[in-house]
């Protein structure tokens, strides 16, 4: 069954979009479906994708519940910025040290670094291990190094490695 199905919640979600999208049941579309829903498995399984393993999943509550606050936090203090007249940012780049090494955990990051406001992901280089991001308001390269670290990174380690 894996050998023509190896992912089977992928297949079926992809089977669901199908027939959504077409806002049809009919026999033509679920076949059509179907294979789709193989195939997209199918073409998945050959990018030999890692497996990752979460071994704190309460973590991942509080780090959502944190990334929302932060976000939050982050769209006021931008539209502070933006509709302040006569009010300037002081934008640039800055490097962060990370010791987080895990390919989930950093896709993770980056999702979290570039959903929020006025922040961006803009390189990790993996053998120094180090990212780069550029931070609208730039004014305290520690406190952003401070809250990168010991507000995403050491939870995203807790849940990953």
């Amino acid at each position: 069954m894996t050998r023509w199905m190896p992912y089977p919640i992928l297949s079926a979600f992809l089977l669901g979009m199908w027939l959504l999208l077409n806002q049809s049941l009919s026999p033509g579309h679920i076949v059509l479906g179907s294979i789709i829903g193989v195939a997209g498995g199918l073409a998945i399984s050959t990018l030999q994708i890692p497996s990752g393993r979460i071994h704190r999943p309460l973590s991942i509550v509080k780090l959502a519940f944190i990334v929302l606050v932060d976000i939050i936090r982050s769209n006021i203090a931008v539209t502070r910025i933006v509709l302040t007249p006569g009010r300037k940012a002081q934008s640039g780049f800055m490097t962060i040290p990370l010791d987080l090494r895990d390919h989930y955990g950093l896709a993770i990051l980056a999702c979290i670094i570039t959903s929020t406001p006025g922040t961006v992901w803009v390189n990790f280089d993996s053998a120094k291990g180090v990212l780069l991001i550029h931070v609208l308001d730039l004014i305290d390269e520690a406190a952003w190094t401070d809250l990168i670290k010991n507000r995403y990174e050491r939870l995203l380690r807790e849940i990953f490695e």
